[in-house]
């Protein structure tokens, strides 16, 4: 153990050196505000044309319904539409905003919107060249040298990605909160938001939906994003293994995670796709009763896909550099 924190300390400062979390902070500092000015213009014209939230959810409802009875609308499309309609209605029934706009809920928002397809992209910015990048500049050679085990090396460098994982998702929910409360107010920590939302063929089942505070459904969000982005982390560190070019390593992560994205809307009919890691990333869609991409997945479900694919990423990663000949 004390040969292994010097190298967890060593890893953790090659990417600080490398500065690209820095480039992931100036990238959310730039995105957020253009995301926060999107949201303010919307609030504003919904505060324009409706007196209050009610009527501006009836609009949406009645909205929704009318787009039900085209005939040219796809069915996999109809599903998700019907099971929002449930959900606003809930909603009305238990007279709750579910739009009312404070810091907490365009924190929220964001969230579940880059789990799928951004923060696993920030995530693939740190890690996809953890081994194919020291390979290319040849410090991979010095670094074996050393009279420590392989797997201590490798294992430094998951937990500085793990570390450097956390740190993008907590930056990103401070950033958020932070610079849209400066619009929005940094109110709405008590908010209640309904949960418990289950999908049943094609109607909304609310029968377990329960209200908690918005601070508890941010915790439950964040862990989720966590969990997704680890994933994405583990075998973004595999593929670095596996392939020794730094740029075929991004690319072949980056193209996986938006092959993923691009499926999860186009899968419905194929089921066997619901065991791809990717299709498995959006676990923030069953915390409000989103519809999944495939029938018979849950977040239960969704959660020990991903254990898996961690897990064998794992293992082929340090079975492979264990004894892979990297020095030549």
């Amino acid at each position: 153990m004390h040969k292994l924190l010097p190298l967890i300390q060593n890893e953790t400062l090659k990417i600080w050196k490398k500065r690209r979390f820095y480039v992931i902070i100036a990238i959310l500092l730039a995105l957020i505000p253009i995301f926060t000015y999107a949201e303010l213009k919307v609030a504003q014209n919904n505060a324009d044309k409706f007196t209050d939230w009610r009527s501006q959810v009836l609009q949406r409802m009645t909205d929704i319904e009318n787009t039900l009875s085209s005939d040219r609308i796809p069915e996999e499309w109809k599903r998700s539409r019907r099971v929002l309609l449930g959900q606003l209605q809930y909603y009305l029934d238990h007279d709750v905003d579910p739009s009312a706009p404070n810091a907490v809920t365009f924190t929220r928002g964001f969230l579940s919107n880059s789990v799928t397809l951004f923060i696993p992209l920030l995530i693939l910015a740190l890690g996809s060249d953890l081994i194919s990048g020291e390979r290319t500049s040849g410090t991979i050679k010095l670094l074996l040298t050393r009279p420590v085990r392989r797997w201590k090396v490798l294992l430094s460098k998951l937990c500085a990605l793990v570390l450097y994982v956390s740190l993008t998702v907590v930056v990103t929910a401070l950033l958020c909160y932070g610079i849209s409360g400066l619009v929005f107010g940094y109110e709405g920590w008590g908010l209640p938001i309904f949960t418990g939302f289950r999908m049943t063929r094609d109607t909304i089942d609310s029968s377990q939906a329960h209200a908690v505070p918005q601070w508890q459904y941010m915790l439950m969000m964040a862990g989720l994003v966590w969990y997704s982005a680890l994933v994405v982390a583990v075998l973004a560190l595999m593929v670095s293994v596996l392939i020794r070019s730094t740029a075929a390593s991004m690319l072949t992560m980056m193209a996986t995670v938006i092959a993923g994205t691009i499926l999860s809307n186009m899968s419905s009919s194929w089921t066997s796709a619901k065991y791809l890691f990717a299709v498995n990333l959006n676990l923030t869609g069953y915390l409000d009763g989103s519809p999944p991409p495939i029938d018979g997945m849950s977040l239960s479900f969704s959660l020990v896909v991903l254990a898996i694919w961690g897990i064998v990423g794992l293992i082929v990663a340090f079975g492979v550099f264990t004894k892979q000949d990297i020095l030549n």
